[in-house]
């Protein structure tokens, strides 16, 4: 999960999924702004065929915040 969703990071920052660490801040530490984050979300929503909790998304702070939030959806 961890290395799916740091590809999808990558791809989406134009950066290496190998520099990502799961304790990186996806805004601060890898400098998303608020479209990438967007992106992002509806990416993993169409990949993993969810809808993330509309009020959970903004406290998704960490790379490993979205990786736990989609473990505990099931996927």
């Amino acid at each position: 999960m961890f290395e799916k969703v740091c590809k999808m990071l990558a791809e989406q920052l134009g950066t290496d999924p190998q520099s990502i660490k799961p304790e990186q801040e996806v805004v601060k530490d890898l400098g998303a702004d608020s479209l990438d984050v967007v992106e992002l979300m509806m990416a993993l929503e169409d990949e993993y065929g969810i809808t993330l909790p509309e009020g959970e998304v903004e406290s998704l702070k960490t790379v490993q915040d979205i990786v736990d939030m989609l473990n505990k959806l099931g996927k």
